[in-house]
């Protein structure tokens, strides 16, 4: 079972996270999700066990305190494909000038 874990303190290691789930039976795999560019944690990661352990991890630990955050903990869902139009668009767009109030007071 792929569990998915949030709200983590920035502070939270691997291994922090493993020894945590480890009170709930064999962990095969804990990973803090890190940011590519600043390699600091982005507050959420993963814990892979068997589904009997895993259950009663979710059981347990949804909503606990850990490192003075109080975590949500969920079955992992799989990633949901975006096509190219649900991308958010950046940048700036000529055609949108004055949309945030930017110039709206022109004269």
């Amino acid at each position: 079972m792929n569990i998915f874990v949030s709200n983590l303190s920035y502070a939270i290691s691997d291994g922090d996270l493993r020894q945590a789930f480890e009170e709930y039976g064999e962990v095969s795999s804990a990973k803090v999700i890190m940011d590519k560019f600043s390699g600091r944690s982005r507050g959420f990661g993963f814990v892979e066990m068997s589904d009997d352990e895993g259950q009663k991890a979710i059981d347990e630990l949804n909503g606990a305190t850990f490192d003075n955050k109080v975590i949500n903990v969920a079955v992992a869902r799989p990633r949901e494909e975006r096509s190219d139009n649900n991308r958010p668009r950046g940048g700036f767009d000529r055609n949108q000038r004055g949309r945030n109030n930017y110039n709206n007071n022109r004269y």
